[in-house]
């Protein structure tokens, strides 16, 4: 496991209580104002960011996200475009990730993407749609790079699949809550409980559960068994309401500022 993003986890564990993980698509609605609204999620507790790369067909994003990828997109946001995003994060010292799928890394190319984020402070990849058994070009260039690698798990993955998964994770396993496409919901399903006491049982990685997680209240329910809650939807739709800039910037801070302390009232 990358060493900062390791330490991001031992010191909430330390604190008794989840890590904060927050996601938001580089290039919405500029390069500029994705940068300034992901600085004030980590100023509001956001121990760890999620930088979403714009893809044309991003199968695992609900509406919210699928909108600010497309804004992204047609404003010309490219994957250098996204390097300079997470260097510009990383600066805060927040450990920063990508979050992305398989088909723009392996377009921009394997080795070189992996060498371009590490050089740009990042400290791993989430890869949405990429299985282990794939992921062998993958696997060696982030062990080359310092990267930690994410697989993801979700309620309907076999005992023997989560092993498969967990024993290529060096990151943290991304737990999906549900079987579905990200965005915000009313209520979280019970499942997520269940698949991180089996995900337990295979692995001493870091679990933290995603999808769905949109207020305090979910994020301390969350953290009351997972290591780290993932939110992504709603810090996009704090932009997206906002009548401006500045009320933007000051709604994503409250936002992480409320779930902060929701991981904290586990």
């Amino acid at each position: 496991m990358n060493a900062r993003l390791d330490d991001a986890f031992a010191t909430a564990r330390g604190e008794g209580r989840a890590a904060l993980i927050g996601y938001f698509p580089a290039g919405f609605p500029t390069v500029e104002s994705s940068i300034a609204y992901i600085t004030a999620m980590v100023r509001g507790g956001v121990d760890v960011v999620e930088v979403g790369l714009p893809y044309t067909d991003p199968l695992m994003d609900g509406p919210v996200i699928q909108r600010a990828v497309e804004a992204a997109l047609v404003n010309g946001t490219h994957t250098a475009d996204v390097m300079q995003v997470v260097a510009e994060v990383a600066g805060t010292g927040a450990p920063t990730l990508l979050m992305s799928y398989w088909n723009p890394i392996e377009h921009y190319g394997v080795e070189r993407f992996a060498r371009d984020l590490a050089a740009a402070g990042g400290v791993g990849v989430i890869t949405a749609d990429l299985t282990p058994e794939e992921a062998g070009p993958w696997n060696a260039a982030t062990d080359t790079h310092d990267l930690a690698r994410v697989f993801l798990v979700a309620p309907s993955s076999t005992s023997e699949r989560l092993k498969i998964v967990a024993d290529e994770t060096t990151g943290f396993v991304y737990a999906a809550s549900l079987m579905g496409v990200t965005g915000e919901r009313s209520a979280l399903s019970s499942a997520a409980e269940t698949l991180v006491r089996r995900t337990r049982e295979v692995t001493s990685r870091p679990l933290a559960v995603g999808l769905g997680v949109s207020t305090p209240r979910q994020a301390a329910d969350i953290a009351r068994f997972a290591d780290g809650v993932i939110v992504g939807s709603a810090f996009v739709r704090a932009v997206m309401d906002a009548p401006d800039h500045a009320a933007a910037l000051m709604a994503v801070e409250d936002l992480a500022s409320t779930l902060a302390a929701g991981v904290r009232q586990r």
